[in-house]
């Protein structure tokens, strides 16, 4: 017999119970077990694995809290106001379905985004949960401590602590934001916003931080004229007036929405004041006069703050647009070719889907409402 064809016929397992009988005894358990094994082997891999695409996973929010929700969370709450623009930015405005926000408290914000006129407006901190359960909503957004996380969670409907109060924590909690949405929608969005928030604040920053103390103007944030409110340090408004080359002149005050008094202000005495755009109008001849006693209204250094899908001086995706204008407002000599302007069109219509035309970049960053909100 042909030796190739010896070895092949010794390599081949028996075949038939006949040739299994006449195996020799000592071999017989073998081929048995070998056999068994292979064909559960195979018989396992043939088996569907199992499949969690659709269970719940769990994902960690700003406060490090775990918290379990599905894989793509479709029915949205938003119970933070500064939170709702990072939702538009994600591509998931069609997603809120009860909302803090409002056409009247952000008219910008419903114009870029009309879809959310779909959404139901409500008042106050703690929802009716009934209103949430109604609604079907499958996840909740809210800011640190809100006293809705407790009811919420008592219904077993999720709850993500979306806040943030510097610029670091603002990207992570777009990050996290993104992540909850589980789309590439989303994640593109992200990595798209990151590339320019970087680039806007970094190309700021490369001349701004270079700047020695006396060079920096003084600068004064107020977020309310009646009361009179003001922003002091560990806030990300002292955050941007230093990103853009000043300094804060209420730094021995902590904290946002701090209310003080006008003679308070004449002994800070500042070289620049920046108004929230939503405030009345500035009356420097208010107060017996006091307000003209100050530098900045002598210089006519008063300015109103942009105010776009979010007011851009608050915490919202709009930080670094409100970077570069404040840059461009401190020191005009050291950017002037940086055109706030521009930036906005460009970054509306990057990130907010939005044609914003010339005159509504005008109207925004003059602290203006939509000319069509501004006639009711």
């Amino acid at each position: 017999m042909n030796k190739t064809l010896m070895i092949k016929r010794r390599l081949q397992p028996a075949s038939s119970l006949s040739e299994f009988a006449a195996a020799k005894p000592e071999n017989r358990s073998q081929r048995f077990w070998g056999s068994w094994f292979l064909r559960l082997s195979i018989a396992l891999a043939l088996l569907p694995l199992p499949c969690h695409a659709d269970g719940p996973r769990t994902i960690t929010d700003m406060s490090g809290a775990r918290v379990e929700i599905a894989q793509h969370p479709a029915r949205l709450a938003e119970l933070w106001f500064a939170h709702q623009a990072l939702l538009i930015l994600l591509k998931a405005a069609d997603r809120i379905v009860v909302t803090v926000d409002s056409p009247s408290s952000q008219p910008w914000m419903y114009k870029v985004a009309p879809v959310l006129n779909k959404a139901i407006s409500i008042n106050g901190p703690v929802p009716n949960i009934e209103t949430l359960v109604r609604h079907g909503v499958d996840t909740a957004f809210v800011f640190s401590n809100s006293p809705a996380t407790g009811p919420l969670r008592n219904m077993n409907i999720p709850v993500i602590d979306g806040s943030f109060q510097d610029s670091d924590a603002l990207i992570r909690a777009a990050r996290l934001t993104a992540d909850v949405l589980n789309t590439s929608a989303a994640h593109n969005a992200l990595q798209l916003y990151e590339k320019s928030f970087n680039e806007i604040v970094g190309s700021v920053r490369t001349i701004t931080d270079r700047l020695p103390a006396q060079a920096r103007p003084r600068v004064l944030h107020i977020v309310s004229l009646h009361p009179l409110k003001i922003d002091g340090k560990k806030t990300i408004i002292d955050e941007w007036i230093r990103f853009a080359g000043g300094r804060n002149v209420a730094e021995t005050i902590t904290g946002n929405s701090k209310e003080v008094s006008l003679e308070q202000i004449a002994a800070w005495n500042p070289d620049i004041i920046i108004i929230a755009g939503h405030t009345e109008p500035f009356n420097p001849h208010a107060a017996d006069g006091l307000w003209q006693s100050l530098v900045a209204v002598q210089r006519n250094r008063v300015y109103r703050n942009p105010t776009g899908v979010f007011p851009w001086d608050r915490y919202g995706v709009e930080f670094p647009l409100q970077v570069l204008w404040t840059a461009k407002i401190l020191h005009p000599e050291l950017f002037q070719n940086q055109d706030p302007k521009t930036a906005a069109i460009q970054f509306y219509r990057d990130f907010f889907d939005y044609p914003l035309t010339s005159e509504e970049a005008d109207r925004i960053l003059a602290g203006k409402l939509p000319e069509e909100s501004s006639t009711h």
